[in-house]
């Protein structure tokens, strides 16, 4: 059977996408790997961070984005989880304050100081003994999987088809692209890659070269222990993006294509969210190794056991009550682009080929750029969608 879209990949990122195509009409398959969703999606903390848009453009998709979630769960029919939280980041007594508030200018929405008496009456499982003060931002929450799979069930029930199947490969031909699977062969008149970390492998292996890249993200899945985090506890200083900047230039994509790697020294952002079901996830550690493997103990100077214990120090300082509880330490892949902004619309060498990935902040812009990617399908035109094409950065404008 032919589709008019094949979308590869059914995290958040896929699965908002073949939403979106279907709700115009546009006969979409989905393919995604497993059944239960891993990865990025499946170990995201789930934040919505609407108050981090630091231009024109990145503010305008953080409040569309925002405005969708809050009323996401009743347009798919299905609950998303989402509610609307604080995020509270405690300053250490060694840490400048003016110097973490100069971070956050450019952004409309501006942190609150709190003294830590203050920030601990709204978390009462902070320790203050070693906090100078504290940053409070409004913030928002989703469980990630559980609105993947409502964007799924949507997408099917306005026509659309899911798939679990591992692709091989993406050929192109004079009437359209086939997916090659182990099982299976499917058509379209277009694909679109939503694979997050694997695109850049994916379509260097149909020989087309996409600047994306990708790090490994480390966390702790703490089970349901009784304990109730009120807020969202995460650093001020997020060191996350720096790394992504270090691991991205020109100088170095070519070290992408190749194993073994590590193109900046790791990182900690340490921090805490806790979901419905009184799952906390702490993190997190993230590594930029060109190495792409699902088995991580095959990485270089990587050691488990270490990772954890940097972990559970680093969210001790701030949460000593869940710092060591029982938990399972996870690993995934992140992808990214060079100027942190998502990589949208068609591959040059092959129109019929096209990307919607590398997102930074995935949970407050996925919604609504998958809304107006997939309104370009009814040639209707997006300044937005045109500002994120891949080919900014072969033409020297990088944003």
């Amino acid at each position: 059977m032919s589709y008019d879209v094949i979308v590869i990949g059914g995290g958040i990122t896929g699965a908002a996408l073949g939403y979106e195509l279907a709700k115009q009409g546009i006969q979409v398959l989905l393919i995604e790997q497993y059944s239960n969703l891993q990865g990025a999606t499946r170990q995201s903390y789930g934040g919505i961070a609407y108050w981090a848009g630091d231009t024109e453009l990145t503010q305008t998709l953080c409040a569309e984005g925002i405005a969708i979630h809050r009323q996401l769960s009743q347009e798919l029919d299905s609950p998303t989880e989402f509610r609307e939280m604080e995020l509270l980041m405690p300053i250490a007594l060694d840490q400048d304050l003016s110097q973490l508030l100069a971070g956050y200018a450019g952004f409309p929405i501006q942190p609150t100081v709190l003294t830590p008496q203050e920030a601990q009456e709204r978390e009462p499982l902070l320790a203050i003994e070693s906090m100078a003060a504290a940053l409070a931002l409004p913030h928002a929450q989703v469980h990630p999987v559980k609105a993947s799979q409502a964007y799924r069930s949507a997408m099917v029930r306005r026509g659309g088809t899911c798939q679990v199947a591992q692709v091989d490969r993406v050929e192109v031909d004079g009437t359209g692209v086939s997916v090659v699977t182990a099982g299976e062969t499917f058509h379209a008149d277009k694909v679109l890659i939503c694979a997050g970390s694997l695109s850049r492998q994916l379509l260097r292996q149909s020989g087309i070269h996409l600047q994306q890249y990708f790090s490994y993200a480390e966390s702790i899945e703490l089970p349901p222990s009784g304990l109730q985090l009120r807020t969202i506890v995460m650093a001020p200083d997020i060191k996350r993006f720096g790394l992504e900047a270090q691991a991205s230039t020109a100088e170095l994509d070519h070290f992408w294509d190749e194993a073994d790697h590590q193109l900046s020294p790791p990182i900690l952002d340490a921090g805490a969210i806790q979901f419905f079901d009184g799952t906390i996830r702490i993190g997190q550690i993230s590594r930029t190794i060109t190495t792409i493997t699902d088995s991580f103990d095959s990485l270089p100077s990587v050691d488990a056991g270490d990772s954890e214990q940097i972990i559970r120090d680093g969210v001790r300082k701030m949460l000593p009550a869940i710092a060591d509880l029982p938990g399972t330490w996870d690993v995934c892949t992140v992808a990214f682009s060079r100027d942190h902004l998502p990589l949208i619309g068609p591959i040059a060498e092959t129109p019929r080929i096209q990307v919607f990935s590398g997102f930074s902040n995935p949970l407050v812009l996925v919604p609504p750029l998958a809304r107006r990617f997939a309104q370009t399908f009814g040639s209707q035109p997006d300044a937005v969608v045109a500002h994120l094409s891949p080919q900014r950065f072969r033409s020297g404008k990088e944003n």
